[in-house]
Formats: C-alpha cells, structure tokens, sequence
C-alpha cells in the first residue's frame, strides 16, 4: 500500500465535530488497512484511508483510547464536508471556482513538498506518490476544500451573535472545564532596516551580468550556476528550477520577465523585493511556465549595520531617560508599517496582540521577555526581515497579562469568537440535518454503531 499521506486539507470540517458519548469496539490498529469506499453522500464518496489520514495524528497525541469514537468524529466531519460540497454541486457554485485559483494553490503546496523532501524522486519515495499524481490529487482536494468553505461561507455570511448571548455561551461552559489561559505579553517594536547602498547593488548586476554572457556562449549551464551561485536555499539545490506556476503566484516583475520568455532564453537581470534575478524558461504548458533562476541579495553594509544599531540603542536610552515615549520614536525612527500604532505588534494568526512566552521566544529569538516588565527596553538586537534582509530592532514590553481563568472582562474578545463560531457551528448542523432528508446518503456498516450527532441513516 502506499505510505499514509496526511494532507489532512478536506478534514477542517472535522475539527467542528464536538465529542460523543457511548463507545464501540476498537477496530485493531496493527492490521493492514485495505481502502474502500466507507460513505457516499450524494455523488461524493469517503474512503477508509480518508478517515485514517486524520485519526493518525489524533493517535499520536492521545494514543489509542477511543479510537472507534475519534474514527466516527472524523468520518461524521468528512461527510458534514461531502454534503458542502454536494450542494455546491447542486447550485453550480463549482463553476465560479477557476483553474488559476486551484493551479496557484497546487504549486504552493507543491513548492512546499518539494523543498521539504529536497527533489521529486525523494518526494515519491517518502509519499507513495509520483509528481503528476500528486498534482491531480491535489488538484481535486484543493477544488472540495474551496467549495466546501465558498458554500459554508455562504450559509454562515448571515450569523450574528449579541453580547447577551456571548454572557450565556460563557455560562454554559462547565466550571472544570473554562479554560487556563497561559501568562502573555503585548509588545511594541522600533525596526531600522538600512538602505543597501548603490555600490553593492551595482556589484550584484555585474556578477549575474557575468554570469548571463558566460550562459549565453554556451561556456556553462545555467543549472550549474544556479547550483554554485544562486542563494535561494528552496530551488538551489535543484539548479534553479522553481517547478510548475501560473500568473499571480510570483511577484510581479519576476512575473513579467518569465512569462515573456521563449524555452530555453535567459533574462536580463531582473529587480525584485528579494533581490536581482536570471531566469530561465524551461517549458510552457498551457497558463503555466517551468523556469530556473539564479538570485543573489545585496547586502547592507557592516558600516550602515553598525550606525543603526547605535542610532537604535541611542533611542532606547532616551526613552529610558523619559526624554522620548516609546510609540512616539517609534513614530518616527521605525522602518515598519507599524509606526503608525505606535510599533505596537500584532499576532501573526490571531490578529490580536497577545504572544504567550512560547511565542515571542520563536518570533523573538535573543531577547529575554521573562525577564522584562512592563516598561523595559531590550538592546538592539540583528534580525532578518520578512525579506530575509539584515536589520536592528529594539523591543518593549507594554503589558503582561498573568495566567488566568477564562473571564468575560480579560477575555471577551477571545470568548466571543469562540461564541461566534459555536453559533456558526450551529447552523452548519442545523442545515446538514434539513438537507440529509433529501440527499442519497450511504455509510457503510463498519460504521454503523457510530454516536453520529446527526442523522444520516434512518
């Protein structure tokens, strides 16, 4: 059998699936697991091996207890999914889901494979599954996924929750069960990123000027040089080449550049965001192009480094001094977007401002935030922007907000979306439940002493 490949992209649906009561004999894990088709919901089918991708990292974190449940929590959610995408189906919302959206996804996530497991052969041997495979299940995964969230949207657009209703939701939840969130911090930053100067700018033109003309005699491949010289870490190892995309994917001047090459033809070198580029086409198939390119990144001086890391310690000791507030240098020092709260950080999934220590250590890598107060200024410390280019920054602590029980006062914000999302949740149950009755429904009878919320078989 292939190797169990846990994309996991259609089970989203699983994780609304709330924990049933009553249990059922466990089927054995050690057997070998044959695939079949295990429920069909209108003309969409679920398989075994659908289920077992998402019980796999469910049995590594809880082990085996209640694997029969946790196998029909997530068969339940697959078919909360199927029965989304049936009735996209019906009402043709499929059709408004174009190539070029599922071909942009398809390249990220095969981008992401590629650079995970180093080439293709190392991809196939580690997944079961050959390049072109893993494009078309891809292809098909990614179209359910968009068309199940399009129509779930459409159903939630009109959910809408009172702060009455968050209070009552909060008093549901039992008194053992609210609950601990950890310590967090909010914090504010000042970020100097300096100006690559000209001289070395005109250094890198000139070597991949170099470079083109010894390409362009014929005198080496441009794989090679990709290889030896380019220093983007995801396509060097692979002579360059970048894999399958279509427009929209890459930034815009790389874009415009590859796309108007024949096969074969190297670019003038080309300025983008990360730096200077060659590239060369390899194959044009339809809306999609194959090319390698070679990047090099200028780089920031030590001199310009040093003069804002002083700049960056200067207004840290200001601030110390009361002479300056931090949101007001960070007004006006500060190269982020950022400056304009006050250099205030925002979480970079949550959209909240609350890190947990966790966090910061990851995102904050050399500043010792445990031992900061409320208050206290960290040194300039080296960073890599999102570009990977060099800078300083200097870090604040606003706030700690110490571990606590779950509280509408603290809390409300976090108590509401999760308010909002259990109403959402709701409503998707409700809808599946009404649509059930009028939909050709099949599970198969290994499943058939599952404690499904819903009913799916009278």
């Amino acid at each position: 059998m292939r190797k169990t490949f846990a994309f996991l992209i259609l089970l989203a649906a699983a994780a609304i699936v709330s924990a049933q009561n009553g249990s059922a004999s466990t089927p054995s894990d050690d057997e070998p697991v044959v695939d079949k088709v295990v429920a069909v919901v209108g003309k969409n089918i679920v398989k075994l091996s659908d289920i077992e991708n998402g019980y796999v990292p469910i049995r590594i974190r809880q082990g085996y207890e209640k694997a029969f449940e946790n196998r029909c929590n997530i068969l339940e959610g697959l078919l909360i999914t199927k029965l989304l995408i049936h009735k996209g189906q019906i009402d043709s919302t499929d059709a408004e889901i174009t190539d070029d959206e599922i071909n942009s996804s398809v390249q990220y996530y095969i981008s992401a494979y590629e650079r995970q497991y180093g080439s293709k052969e190392a991809m196939r041997q580690a997944t079961g599954y050959t390049y072109d495979e893993m494009k078309d299940l891809l292809k098909k995964m990614i179209r359910e996924r968009m068309l199940s969230e399009r129509v779930q949207s459409q159903l939630t657009s009109t959910v809408k929750i009172t702060p009455r209703e968050v209070t009552e939701y909060f008093a549901k939840i039992p008194a053992d069960s609210v609950p601990l969130f950890e310590e967090t911090y909010e914090i504010a930053e000042i970020v100097r990123k300096p100006e690559i100067n000209e001289d070395e700018r005109d250094r890198v033109r000139l070597e991949l000027n170099k470079m083109r003309e010894r390409i362009l005699k014929g005198e080496v491949q441009f794989s090679t040089l990709a290889t030896l010289y380019s220093e983007d870490p995801g396509s060097a190892s692979k002579g360059g080449e970048l894999g399958f995309f279509t427009r929209g994917f890459m930034v815009a001047e790389f874009e415009a550049a590859a796309f108007a090459l024949k096969p074969g033809e190297v670019s003038p070198v080309v300025e983008t965001q990360f730096g200077f580029h060659l590239i060369q086409l390899i194959e044009r198939r339809g809306n999609a192009i194959n090319c390698r390119h070679i990047l090099m990144m200028p780089k920031v001086s030590s001199e310009d480094l040093l003069r804002n890391r002083m700049l960056l310690d200067s207004i840290a000791q200001q601030i110390r001094l009361g002479r300056t507030t931090f949101a007001d240098a960070a007004a006006r020092f500060s190269d982020n977007a950022n400056k304009i709260e006050g250099g205030k950080v925002t979480h970079p999934t949550s959209g909240g401002y609350q890190f947990t220590l966790d966090e910061l250590k990851q995102l904050y890598p050399g500043i010792g935030f445990s031992q900061m107060n409320a208050g206290e200024i960290s040194n300039a410390t080296a960073m890599k922007t999102d570009d990977n280019k060099d800078a300083y920054r200097i870090v604040t602590v606003i706030r700690r907000n110490p571990a606590h029980k779950a509280n509408l006062t603290d809390d409300y914000d976090r108590i509401y979306n999760a308010a909002l999302e259990n109403a959402r949740q709701e409503k998707i149950f409700d809808w599946a439940q009404k649509t059930i009755k009028n939909t050709y429904i099949h599970i198969d009878d290994e499943f058939k002493d599952c404690s499904f919320r819903l009913k799916w078989v009278e």
